[in-house]
């Protein structure tokens, strides 16, 4: 069994990560960290688990007896977690922030994007977890740059679930605020665009084109619906071959050939895309369940690559459909 030790235990990705690490078959958690809830049942914080487990929460940190090491850490402290402690050499890394999706010289994390680096992460130790839409856009796009036909601006419209901010309640994620109602943050800006970028330079060196991206957070828990259009001359049945040519060998990522609905992927690791032309512009849907292959189902199947399993075990999850 591959013993497993997760820090920052209270939030929802952390909730959906011990969900699926309790069902896996060749996991074993061995402590869920947080300083805030010691002591506590892990179902005083995420009740969704009653019945499935009986771990608490712990204050130790006993990272010699594991093989594995989730940070399901704000922004910021994944980082000042590594650089103030002594990690033993062979302890396999996937953190949950942003802090280490950059790849630089700097650190040895490798961006967790399947799709794209599965090899490297297979020969990999430590794994950065991209984001959540940085997932839904890039897997729209990879086959794109992978055949150097991103040479236009890049329009993309997508909208979140509540649970993408997080946990801790605010006054744009309030129930009687976020019902009913549609609003649009950090156009044009959003962090995410860098790892984005990343990515598509890394197929398509020569890609410098903008990506006119506007969220919207929606009115509804989970999930991440995108629209993305840009110029293309080529013919929509010769851009099909070439996205199920590369998505061909990997578990998660299904090109549709009708326009698909949000709740296809909810509580599912999948990524539906659907393609259309309109004269020369090609659109492309793409969606995600924000917290499993936006976050902890892509986490885990980061883990199975680190770790010589089979991709999908543990991520055997079926759509509600309704």
């Amino acid at each position: 069994m591959i013993k497993i030790g997760i820090i920052g235990g209270a939030g929802y990705t952390a909730g959906e990560l011990i969900r699926l690490l309790i069902n896996h078959p060749d996991v074993e958690i061995a402590f869920i960290h947080s300083e805030s809830n010691a002591g506590n049942p892990v179902t005083d914080v995420h009740s969704g688990l009653y019945g499935e487990t009986d771990l608490h929460f712990s204050c130790e940190l006993p990272l010699n007896e594991i093989d594995g090491l989730f940070l399901c850490m704000a922004h910021g402290d994944s980082r000042k977690f590594i650089e103030s402690h002594k990690l033993p050499d062979k302890l396999k890394i996937i953190d949950m922030s942003m802090d280490y999706r950059l790849e630089s010289d700097a650190h040895a994390f490798v961006y967790g994007l399947p799709e794209l680096n599965r090899k490297r992460i297979i020969r990999g130790t430590r794994v950065a977890n991209p984001g959540c839409f940085a997932t839904c856009i890039q897997l729209a796009l990879l086959p794109l740059a992978k055949n150097l036909m991103l040479n236009s601006e890049i329009h993309v419209h997508a909208i979140t679930g509540s649970t993408g901010a997080g946990v801790k309640p605010s006054s744009t994620t309030h129930c009687s605020w976020r019902n009913n109602n549609l609003s649009i943050y950090k156009p044009f800006e959003h962090q995410h665009i860098p790892e984005i970028v990343q990515s598509l330079q890394a197929l398509q060196h020569s890609f410098a084109s903008a990506i006119n991206f506007i969220p919207y957070r929606g009115d509804f828990p989970r999930g991440i619906f995108a629209s993305l259009y840009m110029d293309c001359l080529v013919e929509l049945s010769e851009i099909k071959r070439l996205y199920e040519e590369y998505y061909a060998d990997h578990s998660f990522t299904f090109v549709v050939n009708r326009n698909p609905d949000l709740k296809q992927v909810i509580n599912t690791n999948k990524c539906l895309l659907y393609l259309e032309k309109y004269d020369s512009k090609l659109l492309i849907v793409s969606m995600i369940d924000n917290l499993l292959k936006g976050a902890s189902g892509q986490a885990v199947h980061n883990m199975n690559l680190l770790f010589g399993l089979q991709e999908k075990v543990g991520l055997h999850l079926k759509a509600t459909g309704f």
